[in-house]
Parts: structure tokens; C-alpha cells; sequence
């Protein structure tokens, strides 16, 4: 597999283009994801409906704490819950989605703010995961035959660690993709905050467009919001080995090895080696969580999506058991 060159900013944004020192960054999704059609998207219903064309997929809307949650579900095999990021949506996430789709029943949602979940009073951590668990709260419309694997992307990692620790019996596994990283130090320090306010309000400009439009990958925070949610990110990062801690259930992680671009100026060096030192840190404390990693940047979900599945293939099916390893597993080219 030939390495990526796209270079990427380390903030959790999606769609953004904005030089990082002096070289341009695509973090996120890039505008021919945001150009495609996606036909497997909520109607916006309360009911289940059946998708036009494929009748496994079931639709319908999870209210709570004065938002509207849109959950789509289809697939079928072991039971897999994919949360989105902060910036992404399951609109964004629908060429892995589609490839899980072949082995898992998948369940995707939105939340708060983004695609088609209604906007909100506040944006925090806490309110993303609450958003989480009232998914994962509908036994009755998800009806599941066994917990299922809970994958999360980004701020979606967080979250699934943050869920699993509080509720462990309700999940059989974790994946983890380039999130849930116990950094040793802030990634956003006081020299990176002129830069990254800067490029947040560039990506809200950008994502009002898709506001206007009514897309399934429009999202509503506002460049506050989402310069506030990287500071919490930050901090939440700080502490998130305790939540480790409590997890008993196999976990696998896959992370980019160049969050932050390929340049070998600017900060990006830096953010890139914060990355692996974070890893370092977690597999030192739980070395049996197994761990992968993509030569690739923090848009991997969207650039390796069938070497993503196929590790979540390898690593949580029924018929090929987790072999868990203290070190890297692999390096995918």
C-alpha cells in the first residue's frame, strides 16, 4: 500500500483546509467525500422504516435531553455500534460502514449537532456521550442478540472508553481509531491557540454551506464550540488511563502514524511524536490491548477504510479471536 502524502492538521475538524506552518492540511474529509450521494440516511421518522432497495436497513430517531438522534442499522452478523467524531457524521462514515456491513449488523448515529441530529443548547463531552447511551439505551429497538463491539472514531474513541468503563457488561469489545490517546502533555499548547482558533473559524465558514444546504454531513457548532470541545479533548486525554483501567473486555486500537501531517517543520513533529508517545504510554500500562498502525493521517477512516475493516475483521470476529500484543501489530503502507 503506497503511504499517504496528504498532509493533515491534528485538530479534530473534518473538511478543513488551511495551511498548517507552510504546507496546506486536509484534516477530515476531503471535498470529493462531501460532493458523494448517500442513500442510507434517517428519514427523520420516529419509525422504523425499511430501506428502498435493501431490506436490512431499519431507520428510526432516539429522543433525549431536548435532542433528536438519528440511528441507522443494517447488516448482518455480530452486533457493531459505530459512534462518529467531533466534525464527522455517519454520512462521513459510510464506505466503512458499508464494508462492516458484509460481517456486522452495523448500528451508526449521529450526534448532537451533526448530520441530521438536531442542534443543541450546549456542546461538552459529557452531552456527546450522553448521546451514546441513549443509543445503546434502546434494547428494544436495537434488539440485540449479544453486546455488541463499539467502535468509535476520533472523539468517538473517547466516548466508546468513557461508555465501556461506566457499562461494562453491555459491550463485548472495543476499536479505537486514532482517538482515546492518554497524551502525556496537552496537545494544544498556548503556541498552538492563534492557529487553531484560526482554523476552526475557517471550518465553520466552510461547514456553513452544508448547514444551508440541509446535508446529512452538516454540522452546527459554531468555531467556539468546537475551539472549546479540543481544549476539553485535551484535558479528558489527561486522564482517560483511569477509564482504561476499569475496561476488562479485549480492546484494539488503530491509530495513524502521522496525525499531524508528514512535514518535518513546523509543529507537526511534535504533535506526530506526542501521538506515539501517548500510545507508547497506554500499551506500557495495559499491554494487552492490541494495536495497529496505518501510515496515514487523522482522515484514515476515510483514506484506509478496507484495511480498517479488515482489522476489525481480524480482531473481533466470532471465528478469529483477538490476539492481543504489547507492541505495534502492523504498519500498513
Amino acid at each position: 500500500m503506497v503511504g499517504m502524502t496528504t498532509r493533515t492538521s491534528a485538530i479534530e475538524v473534518a473538511g478543513l483546509r488551511k495551511p498548517y506552518g507552510d504546507h496546506e492540511v486536509v484534516a477530515g474529509v476531503d471535498r470529493r467525500l462531501h460532493q458523494q450521494t448517500i442513500t442510507d440516511t434517517p428519514t427523520g421518522d420516529d419509525g422504523e422504516r425499511d430501506e428502498r432497495g435493501d431490506r436490512t436497513m431499519r431507520h428510526f430517531t432516539v429522543r433525549h435531553d431536548g435532542v433528536t438522534i438519528p440511528v441507522s442499522r443494517g447488516g448482518r452478523g455480530q452486533p457493531l455500534i459505530l459512534c462518529p467524531g467531533l466534525n464527522s457524521t455517519q454520512a462521513d462514515l459510510h464506505e466503512l460502514t458499508k464494508l462492516l456491513r458484509r460481517d456486522y449488523d452495523v448500528v451508526t448515529f449521529d450526534l448532537r449537532g451533526h448530520g441530521l441530529a438536531s442542534a443543541a443548547d450546549r456542546y461538552s463531552f459529557d452531552a456527546f456521550l450522553s448521546d451514546l447511551v441513549a443509543v445503546m439505551a434502546e434494547p428494544k429497538r436495537l434488539d440485540l442478540p449479544e453486546a455488541p463491539v463499539l467502535v468509535g472514531y476520533s472523539l468517538g474513541a473517547d466516548l466508546a472508553v468513557h461508555y465501556a468503563s461506566e457499562h461494562p457488561d453491555t459491550v463485548a469489545g472495543l476499536v479505537l481509531i486514532d482517538g482515546a490517546n492518554p497524551l502525556p502533555e496537552p496537545f494544544i499548547t498556548d503556541a498552538d491557540l492563534a492557529e487553531f482558533r484560526a482554523m476552526t473559524e475557517d471550518l465553520a465558514t466552510q461547514q456553513e454551506a452544508e448547514r444551508v444546504r440541509g446535508t446529512a454531513r452538516q454540522v452546527s457548532l459554531t468555531a467556539q464550540d468546537i475551539h472549546d470541545l479540543n481544549l476539553e479533548i485535551d484535558v479528558v486525554r489527561s486522564g482517560i488511563l483511569d477509564r482504561y483501567r476499569k475496561i476488562a473486555h479485549p480492546v484494539s486500537v488503530i491509530m495513524s502514524t502521522s496525525i499531524a501531517g508528514d512535514s518535518t517543520e513546523g509543529r507537526a513533529p511534535r504533535h506526530n511524536q506526542l501521538w506515539r508517545d501517548g500510545i507508547e504510554r497506554l500499551v506500557h500500562e495495559r499491554p494487552h490491548i492490541s494495536t495497529s498502525w496505518l501510515d496515514a493521517d487523522h482522515r484514515l477512516v476515510f483514506t484506509h477504510a478496507p484495511e480498517i475493516a479488515e482489522i476489525i475483521r481480524s480482531a473481533h470476529h466470532p471465528a478469529c479471536r483477538p490476539t492481543f500484543s504489547a507492541t505495534p501489530r502492523r504498519l500498513v503502507r
